[in-house]
């Protein structure tokens, strides 16, 4: 079977509907994945994420290499069985965590030297080391080690970066090809473009990519501090460049806003600690609009944390009830609204794939809109 099936582009826009085929199971796109950087969503846990319709989730090599180690997870045959998670499970290289350590880290064509932020131990990445790790992790869906070029850039500065991550790209594909699974089910191997806000970049890097004939393509290097509307266009730029048989993952990238737009642009797959974070700091995403949980007025509120949502915790606890758990500080406050925001994010992508197929996407994206920014 193959790896990803396109089963439909909406007549009025580019928005896509497919299926990615994995041994861990199939995941319906359009997808979000919540992030499980160090083997745990924050504040939830495995069975919460099949009650809201969690598909697959996002590890990070850097965390995971880190802590527990590549000897705890081979102890337990990888990642998948460490955290008793039997759905798919994609990691990112490390690549971003790595420079955005600054001060920590050299970067050099052979890789990048770097200190833990946890005890300053010296440590090395390089493109094969990063396909070793993520062989030990297991996860289906593996990321290359890219350079995350910083914002603002000049084009000669993006450039350079660009041409280094295209370098680590192949070697990355070359070490990939030289290796094989160590744990009983197929793993896959993603490409990330780079280029900052400059077109040309984003072509020549994409057309690159595409020469390695990678299994799917991401758009790296956004939200990292662009105005929206040169976030919008790179990415609106990139999918027109793209191959329209693979799946394609926009990094980081966001709100509800930039996912829907993303995704009648023809996007297929994202992830973003905003769902998360925002939870555990009283923000919470429902399908009648955002809303800040501590606000006094839902002191005394009866009303159903989200009745759009056809979830346990959205439906059966008040608003006046979470309020009162951030008052006094309860875990079950970040518990409750950690459920509420993926769960919303996960029914946000439901409706764009139902949306999509009916060809109504982008009237339903304008009208949805209207409700929940």
């Amino acid at each position: 079977m193959a790896f990803f099936t396109l089963n439909h582009t909406d007549l009025h826009s580019r928005a896509r509907a497919g299926v990615i085929t994995t041994d861990h199971g199939m995941i319906e796109t359009p997808i979000f994945m919540p992030v499980g950087t160090v083997g745990s969503v924050k504040a939830i846990e495995q069975r919460e994420l099949l009650e809201i319709g969690a598909q697959i989730i996002l590890g990070n090599t850097y965390h995971l290499y880190l802590r527990p180690g590549e000897d705890v997870l081979a102890n337990f045959s990888g990642h998948h069985r460490f955290i008793s998670w039997e759905k798919p499970i994609l990691t990112d290289s490390g690549g971003y965590q790595v420079f955005s350590l600054k001060e920590l880290r050299k970067i050099t064509e052979q890789g990048v030297e770097f200190r833990s932020h946890i005890d300053g131990s010296k440590h090395f990445f390089s493109p094969e080391r990063v396909i070793e790790i993520q062989r030990c992790i297991g996860s289906d869906i593996m990321m290359v080690l890219d350079e995350c070029t910083s914002f603002p850039a000049t084009h000669e500065e993006a450039k350079t970066s660009m041409d280094l991550t295209l370098r680590w790209a192949k070697r990355n594909v070359d070490a990939f090809k030289a290796t094989s699974p160590r744990y009983e089910h197929a793993q896959y191997l993603f490409g990330i473009g780079q280029g900052s806000t400059y077109k040309d970049l984003r072509s020549q890097c994409m057309e690159q990519l595409i020469d390695l004939d990678f299994d799917g393509y991401a758009i790296g290097g956004l939200a990292v501090g662009e105005p929206s509307f040169d976030m919008y266009d790179i990415i609106d730029h990139s999918t027109n460049v793209m191959p329209p048989n693979k799946p394609r993952y926009l990094m980081g990238v966001g709100t509800p806003e930039n996912i829907l737009t993303a995704i009648e642009m023809g996007v297929d797959m994202f992830d973003c600690v905003m769902p998360t974070r925002n939870a555990r700091n009283g923000t919470i995403f429902t399908t009648r609009g955002r809303m800040n949980v501590r606000n006094l007025k839902n002191k005394f509120s009866d009303e159903p944390i989200d009745p759009g949502l056809d979830l346990y915790a959205s439906r059966e606890f008040s608003l006046g009830y979470l309020r009162h758990l951030f008052t006094v500080g309860e875990i079950l406050g970040l518990q409750l609204a950690t459920l509420q925001n993926l769960g919303f994010y996960m029914w946000l992508v439901r409706e764009a794939r139902k949306h999509i197929l009916d060809n109504t996407y982008s009237q339903w994206k304008t009208s949805v809109l209207e409700v929940i920014k």
